[in-house]
């Protein structure tokens, strides 16, 4: 995640003044207290999702402030998912979408097409259909970083085990030599 964030100019003015009410809110920057996928954060992983919906949209002359804005609070759920929660109804892949709107309803002024970017961010697995091209671009990004998340520690992971083999070939090598 890192090495994909050091890549892009995320230092765009632009960009941080869409979501600097929202990443200087106390609220969301707990987001940063749960993991997502593997070592990324929900934030870090929305921030990321953010940005690209960002450029996605404003390149294609799209509503890319209510993209940016969606997208960086689509994940505001502040509860580890991976962690059964006795009052959660349901699968969180099912439901976080709703309670991600609920909580950033709750701390930010949406507009209705902002709240439905975040609602419907989990099609295909959830029925809820995007109602806006920007909502599409939200859930498609969402895959795609989420993905992108997964095959970086994996790929990481398979290379230590690589380099265990091989170690421990080597030093089989050395011992049969002494």
């Amino acid at each position: 995640m890192k090495k994909i964030l050091n890549k892009l100019d995320i230092n765009n003015e632009e960009f941080l003044n869409i979501i600097a009410e929202f990443i200087n809110n106390e609220t969301v920057q707990e987001m940063k207290k749960y993991r997502q996928h593997y070592e990324t954060t929900c934030f870090d992983h929305c921030y990321m999702v953010a940005f690209y919906c960002y450029w996605i949209c404003k390149r294609y002359h799209l509503d890319y402030v209510a993209a940016t804005r969606a997208a960086m609070l689509h994940d505001l759920f502040l509860y580890d998912w991976r962690v059964r929660q006795p009052d959660r109804k349901g699968l969180h892949a099912f439901t976080h979408g709703k309670t991600a709107c609920e909580n950033a309803s709750k701390l930010f002024n949406l507009s209705q097409k902002e709240k439905d970017m975040i609602t419907t961010h989990m099609w295909p697995v959830t029925m809820q259909f995007p109602t806006s091209i920007e909502g599409f671009i939200l859930t498609f990004v969402d895959k795609y970083c989420a993905t992108s998340e997964t095959l970086e520690v994996i790929k990481s992971r398979i290379f230590m085990k690589k380099a265990f083999r091989y170690a421990y070939l080597f030093l089989s090598l050395i011992m049969i030599r002494i």
